[in-house]
């Protein structure tokens, strides 16, 4: 370059202009738009909700059930990895975009999640919407809503601040302010809110769903037995373990399948469970022929 009659540009000349902080609007706009996406996606998998069967964690965030259940299942030896679905990125309330994996999400039982219960409302002349059953306004990223644990029931924020009860609405069950947990929460006071109200929980032994935790009275039970040191115990749970494994592999698929699911008493949980595992067990052939050849 140079002693061509030309000029070199400066960095002035080819950087027109600066670049410049988003407007509120468009700060709104963006956020509106993550809001939607997480209204109508599951996070795990970023498949569609099936707002027939959906849940929330005590975050707000919502999940197909069915993504939970698979997540939860005990991974085949055969399976080769934790049974556990691949990260994906989500969009943070300030706008961040961070890995999410279901070990992060916190979830270790159902109990961890509670089950929403959303009013269908057809307005005449235009398509079915979820609508709080009180007010009637649609639900979704335009509305602030919030659902009451454990019932599940959902309703606009502005209709649980207005009713002057302790009681849900819609069936009757009996809840404290703290237990009205906001759905996908965007201000920073109410994740502190529910991070401190999931903190208190566990201090009481409590899950999410106000349920018992199981697995603190199995730490609890297994460090009673280290401290006792009690063999002869986990004798007979590992030898009742390879009596179950073994009666396990003596049955068809479909009759584990069964066995599995009868001690379910819910009958969308039982019906999901069965096509979970199902899948599983299809999974898991496939991989065995697929060896074989």
């Amino acid at each position: 370059m140079g002693n061509d009659g030309g000029s070199i540009p400066t960095r002035r000349e080819l950087v027109k202009s600066a670049s410049r902080a988003p407007t509120v609007s468009e700060m709104k706009a963006t956020a509106l738009e993550s809001l939607a996406h997480a209204w109508t996606h599951d996070p795990l998998t970023s498949d569609t909700l099936d707002m027939d069967n959906i849940v929330s964690d005590w975050r707000g965030r919502l999940y197909n059930y069915e993504t939970i259940l698979k997540n939860l299942m005990p991974s085949s030896d055969d399976d080769g990895g934790d049974g556990q679905t691949p990260p994906t990125l989500v969009n943070t309330a300030n706008g961040e975009w961070r890995e999410l994996t279901f070990a992060s999400t916190g979830i270790k039982s159902l109990r961890d999640v509670v089950k929403l219960k959303f009013k269908r409302y057809k307005p005449a002349g235009e398509k079915e919407i979820l609508a709080c059953p009180m007010t009637l306004k649609e639900l979704g990223p335009a509305t602030k809503a919030v659902y009451l644990a454990p019932c599940g029931h959902v309703f606009a924020e502005v209709a649980v601040k207005t009713i002057q009860e302790d009681i849900c609405p819609e069936c009757g069950e009996k809840f404290k302010v703290d237990d009205v947990v906001p759905i996908l929460p965007t201000e920073k006071a109410e994740v502190e809110r529910l991070v401190k109200r999931i903190e208190s929980l566990r201090e009481g032994g409590l899950t999410h769903s106000l349920k018992k935790d199981k697995s603190q009275g199995k730490k609890k039970r297994k460090a009673e037995d280290g401290a006792n040191g009690s063999t002869e115990s986990k004798k007979t749970k590992k030898d009742a373990d390879a009596r179950s494994r073994k009666t396990e592999h003596g049955k068809t698929g479909k009759e584990a399948i069964a066995s599995r699911v009868s001690g379910i008493n819910n009958p969308m949980t039982a019906s999901l469970t069965a096509k979970v595992l199902a899948e599983q067990e299809e999974h898991n052939k496939r991989r065995k022929l697929a060896a074989a050849r």
